[in-house]
């Protein structure tokens, strides 16, 4: 792991004592255990600058790690730094998003990497409230760059991370809708107390969540906590109740909203998207709709004399 934040703010929570020895510290150590001898060798991981890490992480919002690790490293030799992001255009940030999806990810990345640079000197802070200061940073992509680019103490929570805690610890099938105060109160103190201890714990449990506790398919006979795991010992109950990939995507706004960003990438110069012969077959009234959104959201532009956009 990089070098551990020395910033007091990179240690939020004060993880509270188990009030009887309920053997989890030993949980905890045998997930450390397998993630040392299985955990995948992503690029990301314990040999990138914190900028790296602050890129995956957003890269990696609701988009797999087989999608992200060509994108990422194309982005990473392409702009090894926030400075270099920043001194592109926000319309290079979006076209070399290409296909990953929700490309207000990418614009907010090149805003982030501005920031960087005007508050930060260009480098990346491991104060916890200072990255969530930046555009697009939340409390759990924060957590996740103290924890993982610096090797912080911070709860990082996803829901892969839930799901696990929940099934092993409490015998609950899948995490709730929001986290709740009981929830965090649990994490955190399940959190080894020193910072490497932490860290990897973070990323341990949430690469279990990720690759053997899924959602919809629990490989237990893989699993380290199998001996111990409430849910297990229960009878794995509530699969039914997982989520499956059953929504709709062609025809939604979310499709038209991503052929309108291909053409606007691909093209060299700002071009008549309602008269766009590849969107003919589009709904006018969806076509107007989906491309107002795109310009409320400042992924394109629109010349009002001639009404053609471009990124």
């Amino acid at each position: 792991m990089p070098t551990a934040a020395k910033n007091a703010s990179a240690r939020p929570l004060a993880a509270p004592e188990p009030a009887v020895d309920d053997g989890s510290a030993a949980m905890v150590d045998a997930v450390r255990a397998w993630f040392r001898e299985t955990g995948r060798d992503l690029p990301w991981r314990g040999r990138t600058a914190p900028w790296g890490v602050l890129v995956s992480e957003i890269m990696l919002q609701q988009t797999p790690v087989v999608r992200v690790e060509p994108v990422w490293r194309a982005w990473m030799e392409r702009w090894p730094t926030p400075a270099a992001l920043a001194s592109a255009t926000q319309a290079d940030a979006i076209r070399a998003w290409g296909r990953l999806g929700y490309p207000r990810r990418a614009k907010r990345l090149w805003e982030c990497a501005v920031a960087l640079v005007e508050r930060h000197g260009g480098e990346v802070p491991s104060d916890l409230d200072e990255l969530r200061a930046l555009p697009g940073i939340g409390d759990y992509t924060a957590a996740a760059v103290v924890s993982f680019a610096f090797g912080g103490r911070a709860l990082v929570l996803d829901t892969n991370v839930r799901r696990v805690i929940g099934r092993a610890w409490r015998g609950e099938p899948l995490p709730a809708a929001h986290q709740t105060v009981g929830e965090r109160a649990h994490a955190a103190a399940l959190m080894p107390a020193d910072d490497a201890g932490a860290a990897e714990w973070a990323v341990a449990s949430m690469e279990l969540g990720a690759l053997v506790c899924t959602a919809r398919v629990a490989r237990c006979d893989e699993c380290p906590l199998a001996s111990s795991c409430a849910w297990f010992q229960a009878g794995c109950p509530g699969l039914e109740s997982a989520p499956r990939r059953t929504q709709a995507w062609h025809g939604t706004d979310r499709q038209v909203r991503g052929r309108i960003m291909a053409l606007l990438r691909a093209a060299s110069s700002p071009l008549n998207v309602t008269g766009h012969a590849a969107l003919a077959d589009v709904e006018p009234g969806q076509l107007d709709r989906c491309l107002e959104g795109l310009l409320a959201d400042g992924l394109a532009t629109r010349d009002e004399a001639t009404g053609r956009c471009s990124l």
